[in-house]
C-alpha cells in the first residue's frame, strides 16, 4: 500500500509540473475583440546640460575652471639626462591637458623640446624632438586629436636655466606646452 501511495502522489507532482508549464501568462481577455489596445509613445525629456566653463588661454598658458576659482597649467615636462620619457609626475598634469583638449577641439597647442648644453647641437635638436613627440604621443593615447598638436624642437638654444650646473641643466630638459 505504501507504494501506490507514493506512486499516487508522484503522478500528483508530475501533473501539477506539466500543468504550470502550459499555464499562459497574456492578461486575461476582456472579452472583445474589436477594443484595441492603444499604444502611446512618450517624448524623451531632454534634460539640459549646465553649461561647463571652457578653459581659455592666458599668456600662452592654459587657464582650466575649477570649483574653486582657476587653475593655470604651466605646461613644463622636464626629463632625466639622455632621455625622452615622460616622467610619472607629469602624469597628472597632462592628463589636464588631455581632458581640456578633448573636450575643446578648437585648442592648438605647440609643444617645444628642449635639451641641456651638453651635447652636439644636432644630437640636442633630435633628443628634443624626440622628447616633445613623447608627449604628443601621451596626450593622443588619452584621446586627443593629433591635428590639435605641433611638434618643434629648440634642442639648446632656449634655455630656461642659465649656468653650466645639475640644476641648470635639470631645468634645461624639458618640453612645454604653448597654447594658440
Amino acid at each position: 500500500m505504501g507504494t501506490l501511495r507514493k506512486l499516487g502522489w508522484l503522478t500528483v507532482g508530475l501533473m501539477s509540473i506539466i500543468l504550470a508549464g502550459c499555464a499562459s501568462n497574456e492578461p486575461a481577455d476582456s472579452g472583445s475583440d474589436a477594443a484595441v489596445s492603444e499604444v502611446t509613445t512618450a517624448t524623451p525629456v531632454q534634460v539640459k546640460e549646465e553649461a561647463k566653463p571652457k578653459p581659455s588661454i592666458r599668456g600662452a598658458k592654459l587657464v582650466i575652471p575649477t570649483e574653486s576659482g582657476n587653475e593655470i597649467l604651466q605646461g613644463r615636462f622636464f626629463f632625466a639626462f639622455d632621455q625622452a620619457i615622460v616622467k610619472r609626475a607629469g602624469h597628472k598634469e597632462l592628463n589636464k591637458h588631455a581632458a581640456a583638449m578633448k573636450g575643446n577641439p578648437s585648442l592648438r597647442a605647440r609643444l617645444e623640446g628642449h635639451a641641456d648644453e651638453r651635447g652636439t647641437r644636432e644630437y640636442n635638436l633630435a633628443l628634443g624632438e624626440r622628447r616633445a613627440n613623447s608627449v604628443r604621443a601621451y596626450l593622443v593615447a588619452q584621446g586627443v586629436s593629433s591635428s590639435q598638436i605641433e611638434v618643434i624642437s629648440y634642442g639648446e638654444e632656449k634655455p630656461y636655466a642659465t649656468g653650466s650646473t645639475e640644476m641648470s641643466w635639470t631645468y634645461n630638459r624639458r618640453v612645454e606646452i604653448i597654447y594658440r
